[in-house]
């Protein structure tokens, strides 16, 4: 059964006591676990995304945040108490943006289902007067046991990407804002600029004014007519370090797409070769 990506605030007042339910706080930044300790949802466990979404390396090869092993990945899961039966709720502090999107693309890729992002992220939940806490949070740790030995949602690599440069069929999506798009600044990488033939459809577009997603059914015209019937596997998702990518490929998944390809070396590898 397919569960929708998203849960709204009110959903999650709805499930809040559901005994399976597990949160995780994944905002960013250098102080991320500084304001957490300070304040975050009610229940919600840290999730760092440099230490348990990534295995950081040298970017040329990977990016500034590759995926980690699928085995570590598994090994975190566990660790941070979560197994198959539960109930997972993702949200950060830049709409899902950030590394809400990542987290909830990798448990999607390790086939756990029931995964939903907080539409509107901490701000907007604390607008609605959702409950607060201070403090380090944990969930008691468990064993996850995948059926699987490696990611299910589709990827493709560098050598991937160039090919699909000089294929026509192949749309290549870049998610960044468009003056990093188009090379007006660039504030993360070492150079500006984006890769050829790549088209830009920010991330910001996928929500309205108040930070909220738009309906599945405005998503689903705005994609279809920027992917022109293209079939998912001809379509390449990617931003600066494939994490806010994933937000595109979280708001295709709410307005009923299949997940296209997720090229998560991104510009911060691109631009290094």
């Amino acid at each position: 059964m397919k569960t929708n990506s998203i849960i709204n605030t009110d959903e999650l007042c709805q499930i809040s006591n559901h005994p399976n339910l597990k949160i995780f706080d994944v905002r960013t930044g250098p102080s991320a676990k500084e304001e957490y300790l300070k304040k975050h949802l009610l229940n919600a466990v840290f999730v760092d995304l440099n230490t348990d979404l990534a295995e950081i390396d040298n970017p040329k090869n990977g990016g500034r945040h590759p995926l980690p092993a699928f085995s570590n990945f598994i090994k975190t899961l566990g660790k941070l108490g979560i197994d198959k039966d539960s109930e997972v709720v993702i949200y950060d502090d830049k709409n899902g943006a950030n590394a809400g999107a990542r987290f909830w693309w990798m448990l999607k890729a390790v086939g756990h289902q029931n995964v939903r992002v907080l539409n509107g992220g901490l701000q907007f939940a604390e607008s609605q007067n959702y409950s607060v806490s201070s403090g380090d949070d944990s969930y008691p740790e468990t064993e996850y046991i995948s059926e699987f030995k490696d990611w299910q949602l589709p990827q493709v690599w560098i050598d991937d990407v160039k090919v699909a440069t000089e294929n026509p069929e192949f749309l290549i999506v870049d998610v960044r804002e468009s003056q990093r798009y188009q090379g007006i600044t660039e504030p993360i990488d070492l150079i500006a600029g984006h890769i050829p033939n790549a088209e830009n459809f920010p991330f910001s577009d996928n929500l309205d004014e108040n930070g909220l997603f738009k309906s599945p059914e405005v998503l689903h015209e705005k994609y279809a007519e920027f992917f022109k019937n293209r079939n998912s596997d001809k379509i390449i998702f990617h931003c600066g370090s494939g994490v806010t990518a994933c937000h595109s490929l979280l708001a295709l998944d709410h307005a009923g797409f299949e997940i296209p390809n997720l090229y998560v070396g991104s510009w911060s590898e691109w631009s290094r070769n």
